[in-house]
C-alpha cells in the first residue's frame, strides 16, 4: 500500500521532470525560447494528450510559488529609494494602460462578440492583466530586468498586482449573488495585512537573519529565506492579496540588507524549479476538447482580443514618450493574458457573473495568448532588428597574437596598455562595432567577434595564443567563454575580469589562472587617498593598504570553500554605537 502511495506520488514527478529536460533543450536551440518547450511538454504529459498527470489545477495553484519567488528576488533588487523613484511609472504609465487596455477589451467584446456588458469587462479585465511569470522570464532571459524598458514593464506589473483586490470587489458587486456588500472589512484586512508585512520586513528581517547567520549552518540560512517567501506570500493570499506582491515588498525591505546575495542565492535553485512548473501546469491546464468543439471561435477572439490590447499598449507607450521600437517591443510582451485570469474567471464562475462556457472560452483564450508570447517577440525582434553597419569593421580572421584581448571598453583598453608598452603581439576582438571605429580613430586595430563563439575564437588564434584576457563585463558571457576555452584551448592561461565577489568565487571555482573585481583596486587607491586626507603618513597607508589586500584574499578563500557569508571576521566594521577598540590616530 505504502509503495502504491510513493508511486503515485514519484511517477507525476518523473513525467514532468522527464518532459522539462526534453522539450526546453530542444525548444531552445530551435530559437523559440523555455516558455513555449514548458508549454508544449505541458500539453503532451497533461489530461488532453497522454494523460501522465490529470490533476493540473492543483499543480499550477502549488507552483505559482515560482512566480512569488521570482518577485522576491526582483524585490532583492530594488532598493526603496528606487521603488519610490518608480511611483510616476507605477501609477501613471501603469494606471493608464490597464485603464486603456481594459477599455479597449470591454468594447471589443460588446462590439464584436455581442457580449453582455458586465460579461464583456470581466473578459477584458481578465486578459489585461499580463502575465508577470511570462513577461519577468523573458525580461531575464533578455537581460533587460535592469534596464529602463525593463523597469517600466516591472512599474506596470506591479500595478496590475495592485489590481486584483478592486478588480475581485467588482466581480463581488457585479454578482447576482450577493447582497450589494462591498466587502470593506475585506479591503481594512488587506490594508492591516499589508502594513504588518512592511512593518516586519523593516523592523524584523535583518535582525532575524542576522540571528540564523550566528549559526554558521548555510542550510539554515536558505531554510530562512524559504520561511520569509513562503510566509509573506500566505499572509497575502489569507488577506486576498497577491502573494507575488507581498513577496516583492518583502524583498525590497531586504535589498538594503548585508545578507541579500546569500538569500538571493539560496532561494535561485527553488524559483527556477517552481517557475518551469508553473509553465508546464498552464500547459496541462489547456482543454483539447474545447478546441476541437470551438476553433474558430476561440481563434477569432483570440486575435481581437490581442489586437485591441495592442493597440491600447502600443498608444500609451508612445504617449509617454517611448521610440516606435520601444512601444512595438513592449507591446509584444504585453499582448497575452496572465496567471490571475483564472482566479477572476472563477470567481466570476461561482458568482454568476459568467456562466461555464463563457469560463471555459476565455481562459483558454487566456493560455493560447500566455504559448503565443514568445513567437511574437521572436517575430517582434526580427521586425524591429536593425544591424549595425560593418562599414570600417574587420572581422576576425586568421589572427596571430600572443595573447588575445576579448573586449575593448573601459577595462580591456587599459589592460592592453601595459601590453602593448612592452611591445607584447597582442589580437584584440569586441562584438560592438561602433566601439571598434572608434578605436581605429585612436589608432588601436580591434576586429569584430563574439568571444562566446568557438569559430570566433579559433579564427582571433586562441589555438596560438599564451594567454586569453576576459575583459567584457557581461558575468554569463565570461562564464561561458572560460568554459570553452578550458575545453578547446588548454594551452592558453585564462585571466578574466570578474564582476563582483559572487562572481569572483565562481570564477575561482571555475579554474581560472587569474581573476580580478573590475572596481577592487580603484577602491582601494580611492581608500589611501581618504587616509592620506586626513593626515595619515605613507607608510602608514601602505601597510594598511597590503592589510586589507591579505585580508581581503583570505576571505575570499574561505568564500570560495564556502559561502558568501564566509570569511567576515577578516572585515573590519565600523563600531556602533561607540568603538570596541580604539581608534588609531594620524601620525
Amino acid at each position: 500500500m505504502a509503495e502504491a502511495s510513493l508511486a503515485q506520488t514519484i511517477g507525476p514527478a518523473i513525467v514532468l521532470l522527464g518532459a522539462a529536460v526534453v522539450a526546453v533543450p530542444l525548444f531552445r536551440r530551435l530559437g523559440l525560447g523555455s516558455v513555449l518547450g514548458y508549454f508544449t511538454a505541458g500539453v503532451l504529459v497533461g489530461p488532453s494528450v497522454f494523460s501522465f498527470v490529470v490533476d493540473a489545477q492543483s499543480i499550477l495553484h502549488f507552483s505559482e510559488l515560482g512566480v512569488v519567488m521570482f518577485l522576491f528576488v526582483i524585490g532583492l533588487e530594488l532598493r526603496p529609494p528606487k521603488l519610490w523613484a518608480m511611483r510616476n511609472q507605477i501609477f501613471g504609465l501603469g494606471l493608464a494602460q490597464v485603464t486603456a487596455a481594459t477599455t479597449a477589451l470591454m468594447l471589443a467584446g460588446i462590439w464584436v462578440f455581442d457580449l453582455a456588458g458586465p460579461v464583456a469587462f470581466i473578459a477584458g479585465a481578465g486578459f489585461v492583466l499580463s502575465s508577470t511569470a511570462v513577461i519577468m522570464s523573458v525580461l531575464q532571459d533578455r537581460g533587460e530586468v535592469s534596464t529602463a524598458e525593463g523597469q517600466k514593464s516591472i512599474a506596470i506589473l506591479l500595478f496590475e498586482d495592485l489590481m486584483i483586490i478592486p478588480l475581485l470587489a467588482v466581480v463581488a458587486f457585479l454578482s447576482p449573488l450577493s447582497q450589494g456588500d462591498l466587502g470593506w472589512t475585506d479591503i481594512l484586512v488587506a490594508i492591516a495585512a499589508l502594513l504588518v508585512l512592511l512593518g516586519v520586513s523593516h523592523w524584523g528581517l535583518n535582525p532575524f537573519f542576522a540571528l540564523l547567520a550566528r549559526a554558521r549552518a548555510r542550510e539554515v540560512m536558505t531554510a530562512g529565506a524559504l520561511l520569509v517567501v513562503l510566509g509573506a506570500a500566505l499572509l497575502m493570499d489569507v488577506a486576498g492579496l497577491s502573494m507575488a506582491m507581498g513577496t516583492f515588498f518583502a524583498g525590497v525591505m531586504l535589498s538594503n540588507s548585508s545578507y541579500r546575495h546569500q538569500i538571493e542565492s539560496d532561494i535561485e535553485p527553488f524559483r527556477g524549479l517552481l517557475m518551469g512548473l508553473f509553465f508546464l501546469a498552464v500547459g496541462m491546464s489547456l482543454d483539447l476538447s474545447i478546441v476541437a468543439a470551438e476553433w474558430q471561435l476561440l481563434l477569432f477572439m483570440l486575435a481581437v482580443f490581442t489586437l485591441a490590447k495592442g493597440v491600447a499598449v502600443y498608444s500609451i507607450a508612445r504617449l509617454f514618450g517611448g521610440s516606435n521600437h520601444q512601444a512595438l517591443h513592449r507591446t509584444s510582451m504585453f499582448l497575452q493574458g496572465g496567471e490571475f485570469a483564472f482566479v477572476l474567471y472563477a470567481a466570476a464562475t461561482s458568482g454568476g457573473v459568467i456562466d461555464a462556457r463563457e469560463n471555459a472560452l476565455f481562459t483558454t483564450v487566456v493560455i493560447f495568448s500566455m504559448a503565443l508570447t514568445p513567437l511574437l517577440m521572436i517575430a517582434a525582434d526580427r521586425l524591429l532588428r536593425t544591424d549595425a553597419s560593418m562599414e570600417g569593421v574587420d572581422i576576425a580572421h586568421n589572427l596571430k597574437g600572443q595573447v588575445l584581448v576579448i573586449g575593448f571598453g573601459r577595462f580591456g583598453q587599459i589592460a592592453s596598455q601595459l601590453l602593448l608598452s612592452r611591445r607584447v603581439d597582442i589580437s584584440v576582438i569586441d562584438i560592438d562595432p561602433d566601439r571598434i571605429r572608434d578605436a581605429g580613430r585612436f589608432g588601436f586595430k580591434v576586429f569584430f567577434g563574439d568571444g562566446t563563439r568557438l569559430d570566433t575564437l579559433r579564427h582571433s588564434g586562441a589555438g596560438a595564443a599564451r594567454a586569453i584576457m576576459i575583459c567584457i563585463d557581461d558575468r554569463k558571457a565570461v562564464m561561458q567563454i572560460v568554459e570553452l576555452v578550458q575545453h578547446e584551448f588548454p594551452q592558453a592561461k585564462i585571466l578574466a575580469r570578474s564582476y563582483d565577489r559572487g562572481h569572483a568565487m565562481d570564477l575561482i571555482r571555475a579554474g581560472v589562472d587569474y581573476q580580478i573585481r573590475e572596481t577592487v583596486e580603484s577602491a582601494y587607491l580611492m581608500g589611501a587617498e581618504g587616509l592620506k586626507a586626513v593626515g595619515f603618513a605613507d607608510i602608514d597607508v601602505e601597510e594598511a593598504m597590503e592589510d586589507i589586500r591579505q585580508r581581503d584574499a583570505d576571505r575570499l578563500s574561505q568564500q570560495v570553500q564556502g559561502n558568501i557569508m564566509s570569511g567576515t571576521d577578516r572585515l573590519h566594521f565600523h563600531p556602533i554605537p561607540e568603538p570596541l577598540n580604539p581608534v588609531a590616530t594620524p601620525k
